[in-house]
C-alpha cells in the first residue's frame, strides 16, 4: 500500500514539476499523499518537482503537525522542532517542506489522497493581479466548472507556513459551512495554486485545468475583459447528472 501510493505521488510530481508546464521550477511547490489515518509522505524541502524520486520524500505525522495549528504561543523555534518531531522514520535527517502542516490539515480530510500545490504562470498573473480576488470567484465556461467546482477557496496573502496554514484551514472551514462541499482548488494570492483530490490524477487534471483557464482570461484582458457565466448557468452545469457523470470519467 504505501510503496504504491509513493509511486503514484513520485510520478504525480514528476508531471506537475517538468519543465514543459511551467507549473514549478527548482525547489517550488511540494505534493504529499496519505498513506494512512495518520501518516503521509511530503516533499523534503529543497527538492524539485521535476526531477524528485521516491527518496525525495519524507514520511510525517498528522497528529503531530496539526497541534501547533492551535497553540498561540508557536514561533519559527517551535515550528522547526514540531516538523523534526513528526518525522516517521528513525534516524530521518530530512527536514520535510515549510508547507508541510498546510499538507497536513487538509489531509486530515478522508477525501483527500493527494495533494499538489504548484505556482503555475498564467495562474500566478491572476493571483499577483489587482483582480485575483474578483477572478478566483467567477467561472468563465462549463468544463472549468467540470473540473474545479463551482468555486475555489480564495486565500489573502500571509506568511508561509504556520501563519499560512491557519489561515487556510479557516478559509477551507468556511467554504465547507457555505457550500456543502469540499474544495477542489485553493488559490492563493501573491503565492499559487493547491489541487486537491482524491487520486494522483485529479490533482493533474485540476492544475491542468486551473492553468488553462487562468491563460484564457488573461488574454481576455486583450479583447475587452472576461464575460464570466451567470450564477444560475454555474449551477446548471454543476448540478447537470450529464456533467456528473463526465467528471467521474475525467476523474476529479
Amino acid at each position: 500500500m504505501s510503496d504504491a501510493v509513493l509511486k503514484q505521488l513520485v510520478e504525480m510530481s514528476r508531471y506537475l514539476g517538468s519543465p514543459e508546464r511551467t507549473y514549478a521550477i527548482l525547489g517550488e511547490g511540494n505534493t504529499s499523499a496519505r498513506i494512512d489515518d495518520d501518516t503521509f509522505y511530503v516533499k523534503a524541502s529543497g527538492t524539485t518537482l521535476g526531477t524528485i524520486e521516491s527518496g525525495g520524500f519524507v514520511k510525517v505525522s498528522i497528529s503531530k503537525l496539526t497541534g501547533i495549528l492551535d497553540d498561540p504561543a508557536a514561533n519559527d523555534e517551535t515550528v522547526t522542532r514540531v516538523l523534526k518531531e513528526a518525522l516517521v522514520e528513525p534516524g530521518e535527517t530530512r527536514r520535510p517542506s515549510v508547507e508541510t502542516m498546510l499538507h497536513a490539515l487538509l489531509l486530515r480530510y478522508p477525501e483527500y489522497k493527494f495533494i499538489g500545490h504548484t505556482h503555475p504562470i498564467y495562474t500566478d498573473m491572476i493571483l499577483c493581479s489587482q483582480k485575483a480576488e474578483e477572478i478566483v470567484a467567477e467561472r468563465i465556461c462549463p468544463d472549468q466548472i467540470v473540473v474545479m467546482g463551482h468555486k475555489s477557496v480564495y486565500v489573502p496573502y500571509v506568511d508561509p507556513g504556520l501563519v499560512l496554514a491557519r489561515e487556510v484551514r479557516e478559509r477551507v472551514r468556511r467554504f465547507i459551512d457555505e457550500e456543502g462541499v469540499l474544495p477542489r482548488a485553493i488559490m492563493m494570492q501573491n503565492h499559487g495554486l493547491i489541487a486537491l483530490g482524491d487520486s494522483a490524477r485529479a490533482v493533474t487534471n485540476i492544475t491542468d485545468m486551473t492553468e488553462k483557464i487562468s491563460q484564457i482570461i488573461v488574454g481576455t484582458f486583450s479583447m475587452g475583459g472576461p464575460r464570466f457565466m451567470p450564477a444560475k448557468e454555474v449551477d446548471r452545469i454543476y448540478t447537470r447528472p450529464d456533467e456528473k457523470y463526465r467528471e467521474k470519467q475525467i476523474g476529479v
